[in-house]
C-alpha cells in the first residue's frame, strides 16, 4: 500500500503511526499520577492548586456518593458547569461510577436547556448555584431525578472564598436553598470523603462522553465518545506537538469550554496524559481576569477562539504593555478560520506562527493540522494527525475519489470516531458508513481538496436537507456551538435557532473593559462568521 503523501510533510520524531494503542483510560492516567507523583499539580484555579493526590480523593469521594444516591453504570451524568475543579472531579467521579459524562452550555436559553436534559435522557444533574432554579424550574419536563449543586468558591484560595462570600456570592446568585431530596456537592464530598475507588472496571470501549452537537439538520443529537477515543485524541495530540512541549513543567490555560470535544475530548486528554496543569478559565469574556491570569500562571499554551485573541489583543493592558506573553508557546485558537490580519497582529506581538487545524464533534478529536515547526500553507487546516487518514470523494456518490486538487466530500477514517449519536441509529448512519473492507468513515459534509504535498484546504460546504428544505450545513452545525456567545452568527444559523440575534458578547454595553477590546474585534467578528456546528477550524501558534 502507498504510504499517504502527507507523511512526508510531518516533523521530525512524529511518527506514521501510534498503533497499538494501549488498553487505558483517562482514569488510569489520572491513578498513576495520584499514586507516583502526588504532589505535583493537576488543576490550576484562581491561585488554588489541586493536585493529583486530591483529584483522585475528591472524585473518589463524589463517584461512591453518586452510586450511594443511585446512579447505576450505563447511567448518565449531566454537567451545568463552566471551566472549574468540580467539572474535572464531577466528571471523573462518574467515570468512576460507570456512568456517561453529558456535560451542556450552563449559558443556554431555558428551551436549549430542555432540550440538552433530553437529548441523553440524564437522571443526574450537577449544576453550578446560580443556574440551579432555572434548571428546577424545568426538572418536570426531564428524566432527572437528582440534582447535585456547587458554588463557584468551593476551590477557591480561602481568602479569595471568604471575599467572595461576602462581596458576590449573593449578587452573582450562588447564594440559593437547596430544595429537599437535592444535594449540596460539599455535604456529598464530606460524607463519602474517606471511600475508596469503587470497584468495577471501566473500559476503553465503554461510553465515556455524549457531547451536542447540530450534526447536520441543526437538531440537537449527542455525540458518544468512548474512553479510548479520548486517550487515542490525546496521544496523537501528543506526538503531533512533542516538537514544542514539554512534559510536567508546561502549564495549559483553557478558557475554552469543557462542555465542547475541543476542550474536553482534545486539551483535557492531551493535559492528562503529558502531564501538563490545567488552569481553568470559568469565564473568558472577562478579558481583564484573563490577562490576570496569564501573568500570574505565566502559562505555554491557551486554547481559545479568534474573536477571544482579538479581545486580549486590543485590551488596554496587552496595547499599554502590561501583559508579558513571552511564556507562551503555543495557542489554540478553534471554532472559525483565523483572519490574516488577527495572524500578523499575534505573531507581532508574541513571536509567534499561526497554524490552522480543523476537527468536528462526530471525528472526537480526530485533527488534521499543520506541523509545528514544519510548512505551514496560508489557506490550508494543514494534513492528518498519526492514524487519522482523508479521502476527498465525489459529493454525489459518495464512494468515488476524486483526482488530486478537485473539490469533493472530505470523509475521515479514525481509531476513535464517535460511536454514534446516542439512541439515533437513522442518523448515525448518515455520519457513519462502513467501506468494502468493513472500515467506519465518518463524511463530515464538509467540501474541499488535497493538493499535491497532502495539505487539506477546506472549501464549501453541502447541502442538508430538513423537512423537504435545502439548507446549508454550515449554519445548520451552528445549533449547538459552544461559542455562541462569544461569536455573531449568520443570519441562516439564527433563523434555524429560532432564538434571534446573537451578539458577539452578551452584555458587552455594561463592559468597559469589553467595549474596548471591541472596537478592534467587530470587524474580525463580523468577518469570522459561518463557524460550523459540531466542527472546529481553527488555529494553533507555536513560539
Amino acid at each position: 500500500m502507498t504510504a499517504p503523501i502527507w507523511l512526508e510533510g510531518y516533523d521530525e520524531g512524529v511518527p506514521a503511526t501510534l498503533e497499538p494503542y494501549p488498553e487505558r483510560t483517562l482514569l488510569d492516567y489520572l491513578s498513576d499520577a495520584a499514586r507516583n507523583w502526588p504532589d505535583r499539580p493537576a488543576l490550576l484555579f484562581k491561585g488554588s492548586i489541586i493536585s493529583y493526590r486530591q483529584l483522585e480523593d475528591d472524585s473518589n469521594a463524589f463517584a461512591a456518593a453518586l452510586i450511594a444516591t443511585g446512579v447505576k453504570r450505563g447511567d448518565r451524568v449531566a454537567l451545568c458547569l463552566p471551566n472549574c475543579p468540580q467539572f474535572i472531579v464531577a466528571e471523573f467521579a462518574a467515570w468512576k461510577a460507570g456512568a456517561i459524562v453529558s456535560p451542556f452550555n450552563p449559558t443556554y436559553t431555558d428551551r436549549e436547556m430542555g432540550e440538552a436534559l433530553r437529548a441523553t435522557g440524564a437522571e443526574t444533574l450537577v449544576v453550578l448555584n446560580r443556574f440551579y432554579d432555572k434548571v428546577k424550574a424545568l426538572q418536570a419536563t426531564t428524566s432527572v431525578k437528582r440534582i447535585v449543586t456547587t458554588n463557584i468558591k468551593e476551590y477557591l484560595p480561602f481568602f479569595l472564598r471568604i471575599a467572595y462570600t461576602f462581596l458576590k456570592e449573593k449578587k452573582e446568585g450562588d447564594r440559593i436553598s437547596v430544595r429537599e431530596g437535592d444535594h449540596r456537592l460539599t455535604h456529598l464530598m464530606r460524607a463519602f470523603r474517606r471511600a475508596p475507588r469503587p470497584a468495577g472496571r471501566v473500559a476503553p470501549s465503554d461510553p465515556s462522553v455524549i457531547l451536542l452537537s447540530g450534526g447536520t439538520t441543526g437538531t440537537p443529537k449527542g455525540v458518544v465518545g468512548l474512553h479510548g477515543g479520548m486517550v487515542i485524541a490525546g496521544l496523537q495530540l501528543q506526538a503531533w506537538l512533542r516538537p514544542a512541549m514539554r512534559e510536567w513543567t508546561d502549564k495549559i490555560m483553557l478558557p475554552l469550554p469543557l462542555f465542547h470535544t475541543y476542550a474536553n475530548t482534545g486539551v483535557q486528554s492531551l493535559a492528562f496524559i503529558n502531564h501538563n496543569p490545567i488552569a481553568l478559565i470559568p469565564n473568558p469574556r472577562e478579558i481583564r481576569d484573563l490577562l490576570n491570569e496569564i501573568i500570574d500562571v505565566r502559562p505555554t499554551f491557551i486554547a481559545t477562539i479568534p474573536t477571544l485573541l482579538n479581545g486580549i489583543m486590543n485590551h488596554p493592558m496587552a496595547r499599554e504593555g502590561k501583559v508579558d506573553f513571552s511564556s507562551i508557546k503555543l495557542t489554540f485558537s478553534g471554532a472559525a478560520p483565523l483572519m490574516a490580519e488577527t495572524k500578523k497582529r499575534f505573531e507581532e506581538l508574541t513571536g509567534g506562527v499561526i497554524v490552522e487545524g480543523y476537527s468536528l464533534t462526530e471525528a472526537q478529536m480526530a485533527v488534521i493540522a499543520n506541523p509545528v515547526l514544519g510548512k505551514n500553507k496560508i489557506g490550508s487546516v494543514g494534513m492528518p494527525l498519526p492514524d487519522v487518514h482523508v479521502r476527498i470523494v465525489d459529493a454525489e456518490d459518495g464512494r468515488t475519489s476524486v483526482p488530486q486538487g478537485e473539490v469533493g466530500e472530505i470523509v475521515i477514517k479514525a481509531p476513535q470516531l464517535m460511536q454514534g449519536y446516542w439512541q439515533k441509529p437513522d442518523e448515525t448512519r448518515e455520519m457513519i458508513r462502513d467501506n468494502d473492507r468493513g472500515e467506519r468513515l465518518l463524511y463530515t459534509g464538509d467540501l474541499g481538496y488535497l493538493d499535491e504535498d497532502g495539505y487539506i484546504f477546506i472549501g464549501a460546504r453541502q447541502d442538508a436537507r430538513r423537512d423537504g428544505e435545502s439548507v446549508d450545513r454550515s449554519a445548520a452545525r451552528m445549533r449547538c456551538d459552544w461559542s455562541r456567545d462569544e461569536i455573531v452568527l449568520p443570519r441562516e444559523a439564527r433563523s434555524l435557532q429560532g432564538a434571534g440575534e446573537v451578539r458577539v458578547r452578551a452584555g458587552a454595553a455594561e463592559d468597559p473593559d469589553w467595549q474596548s477590546a471591541a472596537a478592534g474585534t467587530a470587524a474580525a467578528a463580523s468577518a469570522e462568521r459561518g463557524i460550523s456546528r459540531g466542527n472546529w477550524r481553527g488555529a494553533l501558534a507555536v513560539a
